[in-house]
């Protein structure tokens, strides 16, 4: 059949990106926080050095982004990234008890996570779509939401049949026996786990395609479509800048200290729940994991609707408002987490929402305020100083709360300090011009 007369390939690459996007990005990021404190009592770790692993791992390894991944081709990216994930989780689920082994674990998710996740998806996705590509770009990342909410419910029915096996389904007692060392405890059901990157790797060999030319098609399925994808980056005349250029404007460093902090503020959360959970009553270790499965899952099935709802108020209010009301939304939801005792845990559904739909919103909103502040030209010399930071502060934030919990004797002041830095990324926000190129 002539290629211009298939039917476009594109709707295949969003749904398998949908889901190599989740595997590869929400699984782990959002799920591997579950087994803290499992890391902590089984090896006899402080909470500090359960939270030491990540920021280690991405010093180390920050430079895979810029160094590999634009001499790779993005499909394959994806397929080695899922596998150091897996190997990663393997090695997880069977640590001694040597903290420098812990942080080499670690060193290799972070690289999988650098070759498979956010970026080769993105590079994929934009390769395929102009004229849609935000609609394109936004169900590929709901994929994180909905995979990883998955498995938060997933990861604490394993790790429960994993230490008691009595009352586990056939078919579950079959896999903890022939895929697992079977020890009895959790690192059985991290080691199951591990395994769900097997469903990335047939979509990312057989399926997935770099761009649509290895197709015989065009972006957006027609070159009609492929030359109006064009017209907007065409007609954004602001010349490209230096990174000199952009390191003397303030609004570049307000742009970058506003998003590290707001995102590390939201990693604190998200890495060091279920120590704030222990700490306000939830001592007993089912009744711990049951309450920070229900936030974790509820909070990123929120940034679904978040995600959604800010990317329509973006196209038709000014974005600075916009990321703004986001990023104070974040500084007001954390607070939240005060209120879920054993005495009241329905109220981790009040903190789950409010705090997931600002979640949403934060992280798309980054490059496209870049790209109004600076211009479309500029946007990836931006991004490459904007991105390394945001992610030196995701990993580095929830380590040094940690470290400031154990100083204080207790999240309950920690806490304070995580609202804080959210509400100064939104002041940092709040001192950008509205109008920066006219």
């Amino acid at each position: 059949m002539d290629s211009s007369k298939r039917p476009f390939f594109g709707p295949w690459i969003i749904a398998c990106c949908f889901i190599t996007f989740g595997l590869s990005t929400g699984f782990p990021y959002y799920n591997i926080a579950f087994f803290f404190d499992y890391f902590r009592d089984g090896h006899s770790w402080t909470q500090v050095l359960v939270t030491t692993g990540a920021p280690i791992a991405v010093l180390l390894t920050i430079w895979i982004g810029p160094v590999i991944v634009p001499k790779v081709s993005p499909r394959k990216l994806i397929l080695i990234g899922t596998f150091m994930t897996f190997l990663s989780f393997q090695w997880f689920g069977r640590l001694g008890g040597s903290e420098y082994e812990y942080y080499a674990a670690w060193c290799l998710y972070m690289v999988g996570y650098f070759l498979s996740g956010p970026i080769p998806h993105q590079i994929i996705i934009s390769n395929w779509y102009g004229r849609r590509r935000g609609m394109a770009m936004g169900i590929t990342y709901v994929g994180v939401a909905v995979v990883g909410a998955l498995c938060n419910k997933l990861a604490p029915f394993l790790t429960r049949h994993s230490i008691d096996s009595s009352e586990a389904p056939g078919w579950l007692r079959f896999l903890i026996e022939t895929l697992t060392s079977n020890t009895g405890d959790y690192t059985d059901a991290i080691q199951l786990l591990s395994f769900l990157m097997v469903i990335a790797w047939p979509l990312a060999f057989f399926v997935i395609r770099d761009r649509p030319e290895d197709k015989g098609q065009l972006a957006d399925g027609g070159p009609e479509d492929a030359a109006q994808a064009a017209a907007p980056e065409d007609s954004d005349q602001a010349p490209e800048k230096s990174f000199g250029n952009l390191a003397r404007r303030g609004p570049f460093w307000l742009l970058l200290v506003g998003s590290a902090f707001s995102i590390g503020s939201i990693a604190a959360v998200n890495f060091l729940m279920k120590f704030v959970y222990e700490e306000q009553g939830f001592t007993e270790q089912g009744a711990r994991d049951q309450i920070w499965a229900d936030a974790s899952s509820t909070y990123l099935l929120s940034s679904i609707l978040g995600r959604l709802i800010a990317g329509w108020l973006s196209d038709r209010l000014p974005r600075k408002y916009v990321m703004l009301a986001t990023y104070a939304i974040v500084a007001l939801a954390i607070p939240l987490l005060f209120l879920v005792t054993p005495e009241q845990p329905n109220m981790v559904y009040l903190f789950a929402i409010v705090f997931g739909f600002a979640m949403g919103a934060d992280y798309m909103l980054i490059p496209l305020m870049a790209a109004d502040q600076f211009g479309l030209r500029s946007l990836g010399k931006a991004m490459s100083a904007i991105l390394p930071s945001d992610t030196i502060t995701q990993f580095w934030t929830p380590r040094v709360i940690a470290m400031l919990a154990a100083r204080v004797a207790g999240y309950g002041q920690a806490l304070w300090a995580v609202a804080g830095l959210a509400a100064l990324g939104a002041v940092a926000i709040a001192l950008l011009p509205k109008n920066p190129r006219r």
